[in-house]
């Protein structure tokens, strides 16, 4: 399942990056996962009000934060893609259940 998820995830980026002029080294992955989370962790700010609203509604906060999180989970993919880790089998290590 993470699998063909994290291949669909690896398609998108790999189109996006050739589109964009983009050279997704081995660093890129890990320097993406923290600017996602940055971005993640903007939208919290707004939507609890510990950030500007920007003009945004509730609705368009809690999209926004369904957005970035959908964008995390993207890059957390694709980090372990690149890297070759079995994030099934590590699911099945640390929190005990079969993903």
């Amino acid at each position: 399942m993470l699998e063909d998820l994290a291949d669909k995830f690896e398609r998108a980026s790999r189109i996006y990056a050739e589109a964009n002029g983009l050279e997704r080294d081995p660093d890129w992955f890990l320097l993406k996962l923290q600017e996602e989370m940055g971005e993640l962790t903007q939208a919290w700010n707004r939507l609890t009000g510990r950030g500007r609203a920007k003009g945004r509604s509730a609705d368009d906060m809690s999209r926004d934060l369904a957005d970035e999180t959908a964008d995390l989970l993207g890059h957390i993919l694709l980090f372990a893609h690149n890297n070759r880790l079995d994030l099934e089998a590590a699911i099945e290590r640390k929190w005990l259940f079969r993903p």
